[in-house]
């Protein structure tokens, strides 16, 4: 079983440069807010690949793979929802090497897994959580759910800037 882990400790490897390791931990993700509602991860503790990469110059290349489930109500019918979310993320520390090169999870020869994770997950979430990919939604007269009634109908409407038309009689 993979050791928890919030931070790593990338000296403790006494990597030179060129070589690289691949380390399985595991990492809490915690909870979410996504369009002003509340999300959580499950698990909360998920298990991750970390790829290290010694790089010239003191400098690491670090790779964060993981897999999770994002739960909480649905953006369209707000049924549960809980999409699969697949993590590929890339970090590089290079040391004076500007803002492209410096990593905001790597302090010193730390690595803050716990927030690295949290942040990826947060950027690969699709643009709406939705309960399935087809998700009809809700009515937007009467809140009805879509998905349960498909041919949910109100008959046609008369737009009510038009409505006192309806009244005149002309002959």
């Amino acid at each position: 079983m993979p050791a928890r882990a919030d931070s790593f400790d990338l000296a403790r490897l006494n990597l030179r440069s060129g070589e690289g390791r691949r380390i399985e931990l595991e990492v809490e993700l915690g909870s979410f807010r996504f369009g002003e509602e509340g999300y959580v991860a499950e698990p909360s503790v998920v298990p991750v690949l970390l790829d290290i990469s010694r790089m010239t110059g003191n400098g690491w290349a670090l790779r964060l793979r993981f897999e999770a489930a994002l739960r909480g109500p649905c953006m369209r019918c707000l049924e549960d929802a809980a999409p699969r979310i697949t993590v590929d993320a890339r970090e590089v520390q290079q040391a004076g090497g500007g803002d492209d090169l410096e990593s905001p999870y790597v302090e010193g020869e730390e690595v803050d897994l716990r927030q690295w994770a949290h942040d990826a997950l947060v950027l690969a979430l699709p643009a709406q959580v939705l309960c399935r990919p087809d998700c009809a939604g809700l009515c937007p007269q009467c809140g009805a759910d879509l998905n349960k009634d498909p041919g949910h109908t109100h008959g046609p409407q008369v737009d009510p800037r038009w409505a006192k038309l309806g009244e005149l009689e002309l002959e």
